[in-house]
């Protein structure tokens, strides 16, 4: 039904880690002939369903939903992998004639997708990125941001001095291109969208999301997130690995191997949410062109947001549903 000369349309529901993503996602993709793209960086591993918030396949209401459950958390996902498994998941939807709809709170993955990011630069030099890694585990966080200020300053105003696993790899870009990651990614920001999508950043009062954050925390521990972990670890796993970097398994990680109480470990569970939420929300706010949907306007109807949100699409995309 699409023209060839048009840019294919697509929905993208992104925000906040526990601003309920998932509650709107659904009932979108029923009503608009959906199917559903996971953007996040945890749910696409096997076994890590409780501390990614992963959704049940009962409460998929039979929208079919892509990049979740599909790798082994033993391999690495990284951006580019997530473009290339995206794209390939896009195309399938619309081989189905249906409407693609990215879901998540990864803000990076989710450029990289929208803007087709050019990965064809990004090489590995395996003994440089091992002896980084090697830094990392040696408690040297802070000297490889102090590395990466030297040769990157601008990059260091995007990447937390915490998020290791960005600053190794501004690193090895460097190291490999002789250019700053930086001045790359500013040239990708640049390109035009071979999409035409809409985009909704989902988001809320922070005082009521971060008290859904600890609810929400409270609940997976009551759910079982600690055996899930501890059967991870049990596969062998451990820390080092990218996939047990995420919020809720590095800290049990830490209480597994002793270094502080279950009751420490939960509450920086809770910490480090709040704060990812929060750097979330900035990311989307400053990288991102697409309409802020706060919950509390709505006064938290669901069914008020949902109809805003069919509105906008139908308004910007709506005829081009005549050519997926």
């Amino acid at each position: 039904m699409f023209q060839s000369n048009c840019k294919r349309p697509l929905v993208v529901l992104c925000g906040p880690t526990g601003v309920g993503k998932t509650s709107f996602s659904i009932p979108l993709a029923k009503d608009l002939s959906g199917e559903i793209v996971s953007c996040d960086s945890m749910q696409v591993y096997k076994g890590m369903d409780i501390g990614s918030a992963k959704i049940h396949p009962s409460e998929m209401e039979g929208v079919p939903h892509y990049l979740v459950d599909e790798i082994d958390p033993k391999e690495e996902f990284h951006v580019a992998l997530f473009q290339s498994m995206a794209k390939q998941a896009v195309k399938e939807i619309y081989s189905h004639k249906n409407l693609p709809i990215l879901v998540g709170g990864t803000g990076f993955y989710l450029q990289s997708f929208l803007f087709d990011a050019d990965f064809s630069k990004d090489g590995k030099d395996l003994p440089y990125r091992e002896m980084l890694e090697e830094m990392a585990r040696g408690g040297k966080e802070a000297e490889l941001f102090s590395m990466l200020k030297k040769i990157d300053p601008a990059s260091c105003e995007e990447i937390h001095p915490h998020n290791v696993k960005r600053v190794i790899r501004a690193l090895e870009f460097y190291h490999i291109t002789g250019e700053p990651i930086s001045v790359h990614n500013q040239r990708e920001k640049e390109k035009i969208s071979p999409y035409d999508y809409v985009l909704f950043v989902l988001t809320d009062e922070r005082s009521a999301l971060y008290d859904r954050i600890n609810r929400r925390v409270d609940r997976m521990m009551e759910e079982g997130l600690l055996e899930e972990v501890k059967a991870l670890k049990a596969s062998g796993l451990n820390r080092n690995y990218v996939s047990m970097q995420g919020l809720g398994y590095k800290e049990l990680f830490a209480y597994l191997d002793g270094e502080c109480s279950l009751n420490e470990a939960v509450d920086e569970i809770k910490e480090s949410t709040r704060h990812f939420a929060k750097r979330q929300l900035t990311w989307f706010r400053n990288k991102t062109t697409g309409t802020i949907v706060d919950l509390s306007q709505f006064d938290y109807d669901r069914q008020r947001v949902l109809t805003f949100m069919e509105a906008e699409i139908n308004a910007r995309i709506g005829a081009k549903k005549e050519i997926l």
